[in-house]
């Protein structure tokens, strides 16, 4: 094992920055908007009734993450919206929101719908751990 000789004008080492600052912009003035994050989890009646799974009611046990973003007086065509493994980048003419997300997501099967007579962006991310595969047989 050899280790890399550190470049002395540096200032951060890459594991310093966190994923997803390079979207981040303090100079822009649209406001934030408010934003729910929720937890979904499959349970089928051997996991309520019988509790035959190690499933619990934690965000640990739970395979989707889905975030409700209230977009008052916004149409679905002005959205843009960025989804990476740790960070959502979602911005309107009005509104911008920078998240970094509680836990990795598989950000290419990311879905999104937007609620027009609720004024809301739902979208819903799957969640990729490291070990899922044991825990959701």
């Amino acid at each position: 094992f050899q280790v890399q000789p550190e470049n002395r004008k540096t200032i951060w080492n890459r594991e310093e920055v966190p994923e997803g600052s390079e979207f981040d912009d303090t100079w822009d003035p649209r406001e934030q908007p408010e934003y729910q994050i929720l937890f979904k989890q499959c349970v089928g009646t051997e996991d309520v009734f019988f509790g035959m799974s190690r499933k619990d009611p934690s965000t640990a046990c739970c395979e989707d993450m889905v975030i409700k973003i209230k977009l008052p007086e916004t149409k679905y065509s002005d959205i843009t919206l960025d989804i990476q493994d740790k960070v959502l980048d979602l911005r309107t003419p009005q509104k911008k929101l920078l998240l970094h997300l509680p836990y990795r997501v598989d950000s290419k099967n990311a879905k999104a719908r937007f609620l027009s007579e609720e004024e809301t962006l739902e979208v819903t991310l799957r969640v990729s751990r490291m070990f899922d595969f044991i825990n959701f047989l």
